[in-house]
């Protein structure tokens, strides 16, 4: 398998992100083959959608600015948040437990980073479809079988610092499924599965870093995973009965 971190132009409001990321490959001296999967960093993509808010516009409600004094965050952010978020469980300083999308995130997925003075950036409006329509644009411009991943960062329980996950999920199968396979001695396995989506994106997170690299897009070649037009993304997803962590711990809604 071979990792390929590709540097952007500096993407703003109103940039095609199809143009962005085919111009980039091209100045890299590169060109998508067959079985290349994309990931594409989602900031890239929620500020070609104008997804950033600015705070001044932003009113905190009583709420908001209870839990800012909490948890040491700006009222207008928290505000945002809990716009944004299906449910909050809590916090500590500078970040908000929440429920976006079916994702356990900080933050409702919301981002200071890498944002304008004074403002934060929100998730694409719907990350599965965006992919989607990412997806097929590239695919049809390269005319090539590829997959696209939109990648964002989150934490692990117990575990410091970020690692990728695939926020939208378009042409590839996301899930490997385990379940009834012999081990190595024979046993079979009962309940494992693969999340390969979160898998490739953590692997393209490690070399688009998190601050100022400006490598929001990564090529993925020969990766031991199925492209197919007959995917579903909804497939890394499981209900909350069913997790380990959400199963077990209890859940206070905002």
């Amino acid at each position: 398998m071979e990792i390929l971190p590709v540097k952007t132009s500096f993407v703003r409001v109103g940039d095609d992100v199809i143009k962005v990321i085919m111009e980039a490959i091209d100045n890299a001296g590169l060109k998508i083959e067959d079985g290349d999967i994309l990931l594409v960093a989602d900031k890239i993509v929620a500020t070609s959608e104008g997804r950033i808010v600015d705070f001044d516009s932003v009113e905190p409600t009583k709420k908001a600015r209870k839990l800012a004094e909490k948890y040491s965050l700006e009222p207008s952010f928290v505000e945002l948040v809990l716009r944004e978020a299906e449910e909050v469980y809590g916090g500590v300083p500078r970040a908000l437990l929440t429920m976006k999308n079916d994702v356990l995130i900080a933050n409702a997925g919301i981002d200071h980073k890498n944002a304008p003075q004074n403002s934060a950036i929100l998730w694409p409006i719907n990350p599965n479809d965006t992919a989607r329509r990412i997806w097929k644009a590239l695919s049809e411009k390269a005319a090539k079988k590829i997959g696209l991943i939109l990648v964002d960062s989150h934490v692990n329980p117990m575990r410091i610092g970020t690692t990728g996950f695939a926020l939208g999920i378009a042409g590839v199968r996301p899930v490997k499924d385990c379940r009834g396979l012999p081990d190595l001695y024979n046993r079979t396995a009962l309940i494992t599965r693969i999340n390969v989506a979160d898998d490739l994106a953590a692997a393209a997170h490690l070399v688009m870093g998190e601050t100022s690299e400006m490598i929001p897009l990564v090529i993925i070649r020969r990766a031991p995973v199925e492209l197919t037009d007959d995917y579903d993304p909804y497939e890394v997803v499981i209900s909350k009965d069913d997790c380990l962590y959400m199963s077990n711990f209890s859940r206070r809604k905002k």
